[in-house]
């Protein structure tokens, strides 16, 4: 296999000690940064005692920015592509990178590491495959309430992103839409206030009800995980606690 000229890099969602000697040592031997948030690069960047080239490749400017990459790499210039959290292109820019590296025959690999999708489904508890993620949930509240439904349609596992400031009408479209589901909310992975809500959408409401809602959250829920459960031949326990 001939040696990536591009490094797609996974960097933590949280917690600096998350950050691999992979990445590490592929961020020192690079000649580009390419990043969603040049700030939050140069702050990692500087974590690691670095000083390196950055560009901002975000979903505003992507397409305007590819030529420019993929002319850096087809004269070998070592590239690394990161986000400002987890693993690029999941829900951030990534993918049309990866699509003109195939086109013009550019050697890539991609370095496994930190993902929140992974992190809260193993937490939530709940059958894990399959799963379905979703991506940010829509602000449009008519739009959020259709995507709540089509999940309860697929009947397995959902995941979405969504905002602090919107997770209270979230969870109360859901205990209208599926009262009998069980929902876990991830909070603040791998940070200090890491937090995991399990429940029906009535006890996991209560909760953030009473306690607000502050930090990165991803939702996971199943609209009836014991039916799912009784066609398995391996059951796991549901989790209900409320943190």
């Amino acid at each position: 296999m001939p040696h990536p000229l591009l490094l797609i890099l996974p960097t933590p969602i949280g917690n600096l000690g998350d950050l691999s000697h992979r990445v590490e040592s592929a961020l020192a031997e690079s000649d580009l940064v390419i990043a969603e948030d040049t700030r939050r690069a140069e702050q990692l960047l500087n974590h690691l005692g670095l000083q390196k080239r950055t560009l901002s490749f975000q979903e505003h400017n992507e397409e305007q920015r590819l030529p420019q990459i993929v002319s850096g790499l087809n004269q070998g210039k070592k590239t690394v592509l990161i986000t400002d959290a987890g693993m690029p292109s999941i829900s951030d820019p990534g993918y049309r990178l990866v699509r003109a590296c195939l086109e013009n025959k550019i050697p890539y690999s991609v370095i496994p590491g930190p993902s929140a999708v992974t992190t809260a489904l193993v937490a939530s508890g709940l059958p894990p495959v399959p799963f379905y993620f979703g991506g940010f949930l829509s602000n449009s509240g008519s739009k959020r309430r259709a995507e709540i439904k089509a999940a309860c349609q697929r009947g397995i596992t959902s995941l979405y992103f969504e905002s602090p400031h919107r997770l209270l009408a979230c969870l109360k479209d859901c205990e209208l839409l599926m009262p009998m589901a069980r929902l876990c909310v991830a909070r603040e992975l791998s940070k200090k206030f890491e937090e995991y809500v399990h429940g029906t959408p009535t006890e996991v409401l209560a909760h953030f009800s009473e306690k607000g809602v502050k930090g990165e959250i991803t939702l996971v829920f199943h609209p009836h995980p014991e039916e799912q459960e009784s066609h398995s031949s391996e059951k796991t326990p549901i989790l209900r606690n409320l943190a």
